[in-house]
């Protein structure tokens, strides 16, 4: 595109805006600006009431909304009205207005009027629809996009608009001619697609995990590649409806390929460690595993790590690498019981068959202890001054913690062998002196004689 071409579309555009509006009304006689002022005016005006009757009604509105009960889906419905009161009384007000004009005068002398009923209602309804859409942001950009197109469609200006961005841009190489217009087809039709697949990939990813014919790794994996399968469709069919040639992507995909093999390794050796551990089983959503001085439960298999629950309620993002290539302890992979030991030692005036019997008692009377495999109790040392035991029980909680269960079956222990009258011996060391004792009181002798302190004399 030349100089002159940019000079011959910014003529065209000025001549097509002064012939919009001298179509609309706003011309330079008398007549037609005062008409425009007053249509103006009622805009205004129409702003105004909607402020106070926004004002006035809407809090009166939230207050009746709050007393219903048991209905949410209504209640949500009626939140997404409130929250576009302001702009739902603008329009009525214009619709209103419009009427009244229409009825007193001609309708040419309306026109400007129309207009912005038009773009109020419009936006009431776009800014509606788009609260389907659960982000935010994407949810404003979407409901912005789609009030610019309403607009200019209904200030005729869409089919200039069209021309005007499909008027200027360069050619790619493989015969595609890049230009805003195309730009803009791609980038709606990219996300409308893309959308469409997060939702049908989050719709297949809830009945596969509320099946209950799959595995926690066999629902996680299926929701991932279903999901994977749908966004890598709906990039390629969008970009084919747009009529990119997807052989002209091949450079492209070339140079994407080089990237990941220099400066993606890392996610990409996650990623695939993710569909691998899914895969193989070895953990799930729900096991507790040890990994280094972590333990914990997991709680989700993402894409590029293991979220992990503490017992303290802390959650570490272990890389999937780490969990293939590193030692993890499952506490709960083939099967969730877990043995758990406790050592103690007793005085040997205790009968070690009372001791052993006891132990067992106090075990097996804990909550979380398991009757089958029942508790058992083996004497392990004569030592110095103790007769030392080993305590094992299983439990089938690990998630739940596991120095609680020690800490709760020590003490009920301590209790158990106080009231049997069983001592618990601290070891005892027996110093022997052959012949006499000898004591220097050289030093004592040396040392200076502390001298009383004097009374302070009284006055």
């Amino acid at each position: 595109m030349t100089i002159e071409d940019v000079g011959s579309l910014f003529e065209r555009g000025i001549n097509f805006f002064a012939n919009w509006l001298n179509q609309i009304g706003i011309t330079s006689t008398t007549t037609g600006l005062q008409w425009a002022s007053i249509q103006f005016a009622v805009i205004v005006a129409a702003f105004a009431a909607a402020l106070v009757l926004d004002r006035t009604l809407t809090p009166r509105l939230e207050a009746r909304a709050r007393e219903i009960k048991g209905k949410p889906q209504l209640l949500r419905l009626i939140v997404i009205f409130l929250r576009r009161s302001r702009w739902i009384f603008f329009a009525i007000s214009l619709w209103v207005a419009l009427w009244i004009m229409r009825e007193v005068t001609w309708i040419s002398r309306s026109y400007l009027l129309g207009i912005a009923a038009n773009l109020a209602t419009a936006w009431v309804v776009i800014s509606i629809i788009t609260r389907i859409i659960r982000n935010r942001f994407m949810a404003n950009l979407a409901a912005a996009f789609a009030w610019s197109v309403a607009a200019l469609s209904i200030l005729d200006l869409l089919p200039e608009t069209i021309t005007l961005l499909d008027s200027f841009g360069f050619e790619l190489s493989g015969g595609v001619r890049l230009t805003p217009l195309l730009v803009i087809k791609a980038l709606l039709t990219v996300g409308v697609l893309v959308w469409l697949a997060l939702a049908l990939g989050r719709y297949a990813d809830t009945k596969f995990r509320a099946s209950e014919d799959l595995n926690p790794s066999s629902q996680v994996l299926l929701g991932k590649l279903v999901k994977a399968v749908l966004l890598v469709t709906a990039v390629l069919a969008a970009l084919s409806m747009v009529g990119i040639d997807l052989t002209a992507l091949a450079v492209f995909s070339g140079a994407i390929g080089l990237g990941l093999g220099f400066g993606l390794q890392k996610v990409v050796s996650n990623l695939i460690s993710g569909f691998i551990l899914l895969a193989d089983k070895s953990i799930k959503p729900g096991d507790v595993i040890s990994v280094g001085d972590t333990y914990g439960k997991i709680n989700e298999l993402a894409a590029r790590y293991a979220s992990v629950i503490s017992r303290d309620g802390r959650e570490y993002l272990i890389p999937n690498e780490d969990l293939i290539t590193s030692q993890v302890i499952n506490w709960s992979y083939s099967s969730d019981l877990v043995r758990l030991d406790l050592d103690f030692g007793v005085s040997y005036d205790a009968n070690p068959h009372d001791v052993r019997d006891l132990a067992k008692k106090v075990a097996a009377g804990h909550k979380r202890v398991q009757a089958v495999p029942s508790p058992v109790c083996h004497i392990t040392e004569f030592a110095d001054s103790s007769i030392n035991y080993k305590l094992r029980f299983w439990i089938r909680d690990p998630g739940q913690g596991t120095v609680n269960v020690r800490g709760d079956i020590f003490l009920a222990l301590w209790d158990a062998l106080k009231e049997a009258g069983i001592e618990i011996p601290y070891p005892h060391r027996d110093v022997a002196f052959r012949g006499p004792v000898k004591v220097e009181l050289s030093e004592v002798s040396r040392a200076p004689a502390k001298r009383p302190r004097s009374k302070p004399k009284q006055d």
